[in-house]
């Protein structure tokens, strides 16, 4: 199982909602987006290789869905949520069409790509990110972030916001975050459009209104699209108070009326 947090208990009839963070991230990520829900109990987890788990390793897709199954059953939560950003999102979607998903009410996906169709980008995204990973080993973990934040899907965070997330981030251990990075990579994700038009379950992508990449993924897959204002790729660091009403309101319509028609 994964480390993990219970950022609240919430109202016991309610399925859990299960946090899970982005690359460099950990369980502090959505402490103040879930107390912003808080009638949801509410699950913050560490991935491989972040925050308490940093000395946990995952070998692909499959292994961290059940990775997390594991830890969902340790705690007891049989009915759940995930929402998830990035890394995490990606990693929601394949639990969703291809892991261990029983008990699972729905997922929204903060800017979480659905795949690469094709195994030319496949290949090229694997290449890109063990280019990273090397650095992220044999590097000072500070070098390489002031670098990793200069990445164009960051291009919307400020100089003061680009600066604490590398203060925040410089806490993570290189070589395991490296790891992660490969085993995680995009390149080595399934192409999974096909499965999540097909989900029975509701599904949600939350994406800054500046986070024209990742709408245009989501708008292309069909999926259902809502934009947070005054936000880019992380909207629910840059928008804290939108992105949750946003997750707020389609829980409430979406959670009740999922849990009523089971």
């Amino acid at each position: 199982m994964l480390a993990s947090r219970v950022l609240q208990q919430g109202e016991s009839q309610r399925p859990w909602l299960i946090w899970l963070h982005g690359l460099l991230g950990n369980n502090n990520e959505w402490r103040v987006i879930a107390s912003r829900c808080e009638q949801w109990p509410s699950l913050a987890i560490d991935l491989p290789g972040h925050g308490d788990s940093a000395g946990q390793s995952c070998l692909d897709f499959a292994d961290v869905s059940r990775q997390i199954t594991a830890t969902l059953q340790q705690h007891n939560i049989e009915r759940y949520w995930l929402v998830g950003y990035s890394l995490g999102g990606r990693i929601a979607m394949y639990h969703a069409c291809c892991g261990d998903a029983q008990g699972l009410q729905g997922i929204v996906i903060e800017g979480g790509n659905p795949g690469l169709e094709n195994e030319d980008l496949r290949a090229q995204r694997r290449a890109h990110d063990a280019a990273w990973a090397k650095r992220f080993r044999t590097e000072r973990i500070k070098t390489v972030l002031a670098d990793w934040y200069l990445q164009p899907v960051f291009a919307n965070l400020s100089p003061v916001h680009r600066e604490a997330l590398i203060a925040a981030r410089a806490d993570n251990h290189g070589p395991a975050i490296a790891d992660m990075l490969e085993a995680t990579s995009l390149g080595r994700q399934p192409w999974l459009v096909p499965q999540l038009q097909q989900l029975a379950l509701p599904v949600m992508v939350l994406c800054g209104a500046d986070d024209h990449k990742f709408q245009a993924l989501a708008r292309d897959a069909g999926l259902p699209l809502q934009t947070v204002p005054e936000a880019g790729h992380n909207a629910h660091l840059a928008n804290p108070a939108d992105f949750a009403a946003a997750l707020d309101a389609f829980l409430a319509k979406k959670g009740t009326k999922h849990a009523v028609s089971q």
